[in-house]
């Protein structure tokens, strides 16, 4: 999977023009067009085994076995991450999303930020993307009907990442780990009165990755940072976690879209697919 990257938003540049569907998971906008400020970052071949110490490996497959095993499980999460404004100085803008899952082939996502709210709904068939603010809603239409195929298909045609899709996935300690060569423990920390490994990651050409677990057996994300030290300014992406819910009960309905009487209904664009695929984490924001 990939993680995230960096795109303008405001000022002189470049304004939204279409419709991001796994914008909504990267916290940042549903609707739009963010310009890459970077190249596509392109894992390196790996040989050898990569070097992830037995600690780390089994915190990761406790959350792996935890998120694969909930059939309907919602969180929150609250992101931060750089765009360049038209001066091309780092800024940061914040999101909320809530996201309700239903396994193997169901997903809500509603989120609000700094610009504006904004929905993803994904009922096994299509993927509907909704912008609260421009009352502008696409479709993306998925074969396979699973989570995992919604996701690549939107980023398959869009050419956008998503940091947050790898705790979605089918495997999702596997997912995570893709392009890592080494991790480790670093330390147990306190967050709000219950114990959390601090894990950190290296994955080639120069992103680190931070991941905080529970200590226990669900193992559960609390917080997640993404830095890209290869990139101008050293930039990073942060989701911190809560509310988990490993027996939510969302209803058929949830995972309905009805637009709004005023709503009006877009076309998507795919995006220039890069020069070379990319299978790291570093992308296109």
């Amino acid at each position: 999977m990939v993680r995230g990257g960096i795109g303008k938003l405001g000022g002189n540049a470049v304004k939204l023009t279409y419709v991001v569907v796994l914008g909504v998971l990267l916290g940042g906008s549903i609707i739009g067009v963010l310009t890459p400020a970077t190249p596509v970052l392109h894992a390196a071949a790996q040989p050898q085994k990569p070097a992830i110490s037995e600690e780390a490996t089994t915190a990761l497959m406790r959350m792996g076995q935890t998120l694969r095993g909930a059939e309907q499980f919602s969180f929150q999460a609250r992101t931060i991450r750089v765009y360049a404004d038209a001066n091309r100085q780092p800024l940061h803008i914040f999101h909320t999303l809530n996201v309700v899952v239903h396994r193997p082939n169901r997903m809500l996502v509603d989120v609000s930020g700094d610009d504006g709210s904004s929905k993803l709904v994904f009922d096994g068939k299509t993927a509907v993307i909704y912008s609260v603010a421009q009352k502008k809603y696409a479709s993306i239409p998925v074969p396979e009907g699973t989570i995992e195929a919604m996701m690549k298909e939107a980023m398959g045609r869009l050419g956008v990442d998503f940091p947050l899709a790898d705790f979605l996935s089918e495997a999702p300690n596997k997912a995570f780990l893709t392009g890592v060569t080494s991790g480790r423990v670093v330390d147990t920390v306190t967050i709000d009165g219950s114990p959390y490994l601090h894990l950190f990651f290296l994955q080639p050409p120069g992103i680190e990755l931070e991941l905080w677990l529970g200590k226990n057996d669900q193992s559960l994300p609390r917080r997640l940072i993404v830095t890209y030290r290869d990139l101008q300014g050293q930039p990073n992406f942060i989701a911190e976690f809560s509310d988990w819910n490993l027996n939510a009960h969302p209803s058929d309905a949830d995972f309905t879209f009805q637009p709004p009487a005023d709503a009006e209904q877009v076309q998507l664009k795919p995006a220039a697919a890069p020069a070379t695929p990319a299978k790291g984490k570093g992308g296109k924001p």
